[in-house]
């Protein structure tokens, strides 16, 4: 579907989901694309009318995203960058010493990376290393105690940290649920509404009514959570690890 304001048009992907009911969505994502989610009995041209009336409203929205997403920079892993750690940005030291082993440390606000060789790329992966540590550790855990408080789940299913491109998480059909050690740069409720959304894919397998539903009940303000979470994607992805 085209939506049109002044002589600008965006193509918007039309999604018709039992899981939304009275008025249709909107999303604007990081990298300009626009979706519409709208009840199955809408029609087109209701979902088009409305989705026109908030043109205005999508084309703020998606120039701001393009043009924070033109604004991400390659990390260059000296000192007075600023990297993400659990959602708050931390200054980067790079100190250069053989008289202290290669380590990484947080203090005070600041990621201090320690090394015999100070070269970006030694930087790079001495704190990709501390950060694959801290992912393991931190969404292991994390992953443990949301299981136990849920009903539905009688046994802390398998968990693998995976690296993916455009999403946070997967469950797969064996009941296999994966992560996304990026994750360890977001905030820790960002964190707990993506583990809690893949849990929830255990006792419903898709996107319907039933899956909202129980999603809601676990996490009312989810949706502020994905939010947040897909208005840092670029920033936090454009870190690899």
């Amino acid at each position: 579907m085209i939506v049109r304001y002044g002589d600008q048009e965006v193509l918007c992907l039309v999604r018709q989901t039992a899981a939304v009911t009275g008025r249709i969505r909107i999303h604007v994502y990081p990298n300009g694309d626009v979706e519409i989610e709208a009840p199955c009995d809408k029609e087109t041209g209701q979902i088009r009318a409305a989705a026109q009336r908030r043109a205005r409203w999508i084309f703020q929205h998606r120039n701001a995203a393009i043009a924070a997403r033109r604004m991400v920079l390659p990390r260059e892993y000296v000192s007075g960058e600023t990297h993400f750690y659990l959602g708050r940005r931390h200054k980067l030291i790079v100190n250069q010493s053989n008289a202290h082993p290669s380590e990484v440390k947080l203090l005070r606000g600041k990621l201090v990376v320690t090394l015999p060789v100070a070269d970006r790329a030694a930087v790079k992966r001495r704190l990709n290393a501390w950060y694959d540590v801290r992912a393991v550790d931190y969404l292991s855990d994390k992953f443990s105690e949301i299981s136990g408080r849920l009903n539905w789940v009688e046994v802390c299913p398998p968990l693998k940290l995976m690296r993916m491109r455009t999403q946070w998480g997967s469950c797969s059909p064996d009941g296999i649920i994966y992560l996304n050690p990026a994750l360890i740069r977001a905030p820790r409720h960002c964190i707990e509404y993506v583990i809690l959304h893949e849990l929830c894919h255990l006792k419903e397998h898709n996107h319907s009514k039933r899956f909202f539903d129980l999603l809601n009940k676990q996490m009312p303000n989810w949706q502020r959570a994905k939010a947040e979470l897909d208005s840092i994607a670029d920033l936090i992805l454009a870190e690899p690890m």
